[in-house]
């Protein structure tokens, strides 16, 4: 049994050319939409980077303020050593503020956007209060904070370790040469009791 098609079954030659015409026309469309959505996924893309670098300098600064202020009552020995390690220079690979820098050396500019304050009693005590130094490149007056008395003074002395970083975004958005995501400063300190 042979079937045959009546002419009627298939499209005229115009309608064919004009499904073929509909059809170019559709790939035309996708590239419209990439090239309108390409700019918006690659702004996402570059906003998930800053923001994943944001969080990566939150918790080096958090870590590095812990670990200064740990390390400014304790040193590298135990909590029965005679010495109280030096709270600066940077330079002197065996100071708070060194140990502070040296834990953000992980974030790009560390050492150039850091300001570390150490409060100890290495420093000098001004009646039950520890003295403050500043340390690092970026120091200024808008970084330093007053020493505070312990609740519990003279008995015990509050050790500090200030840490304060300004961070520029790794990929810098700008539309028109304004910025679109702002240069900001970090903050953390930590403060521990040492039994004078």
């Amino acid at each position: 049994m042979i079937l045959r098609t009546s002419p009627r079954s298939r499209p005229p030659a115009a309608t064919r050319s004009r499904f073929f015409l509909f059809g170019t026309a559709a790939s035309g469309q996708s590239l419209v939409e990439v090239a309108v959505f390409l700019p918006l996924l690659l702004l996402a893309a570059a906003y998930a980077v800053d923001f994943g670098y944001f969080f990566i300098v939150c918790a080096n600064l958090t870590s590095s303020a812990r670990n200064a202020a740990e390390y400014s009552i304790q040193g590298y020995e135990s909590p029965g050593q005679s010495t109280l390690p030096a709270a600066g220079p940077s330079s002197t690979t065996t100071s708070v503020s060194a140990l502070a820098l040296g834990d953000l050396a992980g974030v790009a500019n560390a050492g150039t956007l850091a300001t570390v304050q150490v409060c100890s009693k290495s420093i000098g005590i001004s009646g039950n209060v520890t003295k403050c130094s500043s340390f690092g490149p970026a120091v200024s007056t808008s970084t330093t904070t007053a020493a505070q008395t312990d609740p519990e003074a003279p008995t015990f002395l509050l050790n500090r370790v200030d840490v304060t970083y300004t961070v520029t975004p790794p990929v810098k958005l700008s539309f028109f040469g304004v910025s679109l995501l702002p240069t900001l400063s970090f903050r953390r300190f930590v403060s521990m009791r040492a039994m004078d």
